[in-house]
């Protein structure tokens, strides 16, 4: 009988099929039916998960090839299970922002299940199989579907993504051969008494972190990000932001975490001085673009830096900290992850919105736009106080745990990362004072304002950045017990 997390990686596969075999009508309504099976598969786990228990749940193991040890190896905990609901959130809204053909259609649901396998996946060899096929179908929508200078964004996005997961995949062969076993859990029992010996341990250390970090993307290996998601249609933009971002931090908790933390701890000052560089580079950088999309694709490094620092603070600190610091910081971490997910999206699908109104996206082509969509421009400054973290929204939330956490383990290098939040303020600030004030553009006369299929689209986003951000509990309770369980492992 197939379980749950097999029916929900299942699910869009099927979608994939039947939308690319199928006639080319109604594309938009069949992927939506396979959207809302995955998202019920995902709700159901949700359900039955005891949100008490700090073990793997729902585990379903079977042989796959037993010479050399890959099995079917699934199961989900509370970060699983966060990111299984993001990726149920993210794609649907995705699909709401543009009308794609049949092809770019199943190519976005062949994704969504390798997202699924990959937060799920519990074996190396498995999880592996799902982190390089949700590279080929985002490579071929750049390729295919994407903006000006698409050739060259994919490519640099396919080469940088390769050679991570080249140097990640004989990082882990070097375990296997050393060790026997791709299990995540086995391997993370024996990380702190060392992996691999003597110099193979750095050399494993730097192939993982490699792979992962192209992934996140953490600087300085974050510059095929600007180009593709500046490249990328609107709803690939939303899904590369929201989710496929998420896999290099997942990849960091789950697997470099673990097996290498005698190793984080020697780099500790240069991974959080890479963390804090993301941070406010990224920001700076942001604050220069003229360039809506690529403005928010840098924002999303910065954010996902902040991430990075709380990992980090965690793993790498030379201070012990107090157990309530640690629980924060790593609260904050996951509670980022889901927030910017949905946040992200969000501004990239108001970029969206102004671009199909204008015809271009550069911040000097508008101007004095509260004055012709108020509605637009008041649900769009909702999404960028929450991207800066105003008290009330989502956003807030994740970043004043990690910065809560991290002081108190990292203090100077947490200080110099509040650089990037007054940076943040200021380049979203620019951008409103451009787009929404002062008269209005000549060019901007004739926009409509957020017509009905917008409006059912934007309120229930814009609602859940407010309930996340007024009675967060309820996202907590997922992830408390994972948390207190990684506390203690990292410790």
């Amino acid at each position: 009988m197939v379980g749950l997390i097999s029916a929900l990686i299942i699910i869009p596969l099927i979608g994939a099929l039947t939308l690319y075999a199928g006639p080319p009508r109604n594309t938009r309504s069949m992927a939506f039916v396979f959207n809302a099976l995955s998202a019920f598969c995902a709700l159901m786990l949700w359900q039955k998960f005891d949100t008490g228990a700090a073990a793997f749940q729902f585990v379903e193991r079977h042989v796959w090839i037993p010479s050399i040890g890959a099995e079917y190896l699934v199961g989900i905990d509370g970060l699983s299970l966060l990111l299984v609901l993001l990726t149920s959130l993210i794609v649907p809204f995705a699909f709401l922002a543009q009308r794609m053909d049949r092809g770019a259609a199943a190519l976005m649901l062949v994704m969504q299940s390798a997202l699924y396998g990959t937060f799920t996946a519990q074996n190396f060899v498995l999880w592996f199989l799902f982190y390089e096929m949700s590279l080929v179908p985002a490579f071929l929508l750049i390729k295919i579907w994407g903006g000006e200078n698409r050739d060259r964004a994919a490519t640099k996005f396919f080469v940088y993504t390769f050679f991570g997961s080249i140097a990640m995949l004989l990082a882990f062969l070097g375990i296997y051969f050393v060790n026997g076993t791709f299990d995540f859990a086995t391997l993370a029992g024996l990380g702190k008494t060392g992996l691999l010996p003597g110099k193979l341990a750095w050399l494993g250390f730097a192939g993982i972190f490699l792979g992962l970090a192209v992934k996140v993307p953490v600087f300085p290996f974050h510059t095929w990000l600007p180009d593709a998601y500046e490249t990328a249609p609107t709803g690939v933009s939303m899904v590369l932001t929201g989710i496929l971002s998420k896999m290099g931090v997942y990849g960091f908790v789950r697997l470099l975490l673990p097996l290498f933390p005698n190793e984080i701890k020697i780099l500790g000052p240069w991974l959080l001085a890479l963390a804090v560089c993301s941070i406010v580079f990224a920001s700076l950088a942001a604050w220069a673009q003229s360039d809506l999309k690529r403005m928010v694709a840098y924002l999303s490094i910065n954010h996902l830096g902040y991430c990075m620092l709380g990992l980090f603070a965690v793993t790498a600190s030379p201070i012990v900290a107090a157990k309530i610091d640690t629980h924060a910081a790593l609260s904050g971490v996951f509670m980022q992850i889901f927030n910017h997910g949905i946040t992200a999206a969000a501004l990239f699908y108001y970029v969206g919105l102004l671009e199909q109104r204008r015809g271009l996206r550069g911040i000097n082509d508008f101007g004095g736009l509260m004055q012709r969509t108020p509605l637009l421009c008041g649900w769009m400054s909702v999404a960028m106080f929450s991207s800066l973290g105003l008290p009330g929204l989502n956003g807030f939330i994740g970043e004043f745990l990690i910065f809560k956490g991290s002081f108190a383990m990292a203090a100077s290098f947490t200080a110099i990362a509040v650089i990037g939040l007054l940076v943040t303020a200021i380049a979203f600030a620019r951008a409103m004072q451009a787009l929404f004030s002062g008269p209005l553009a000549e060019s901007c006369r004739a926009f409509p304002d957020l017509l009905r299929s917008e409006k059912l689209v934007v309120v229930p986003v814009t609602l859940l950045m407010f309930v996340i951000g007024i009675a967060p509990q309820f996202v907590f309770n997922i992830f408390n017990a994972t948390v207190v369980q990684m506390a203690w492992l990292f410790s």
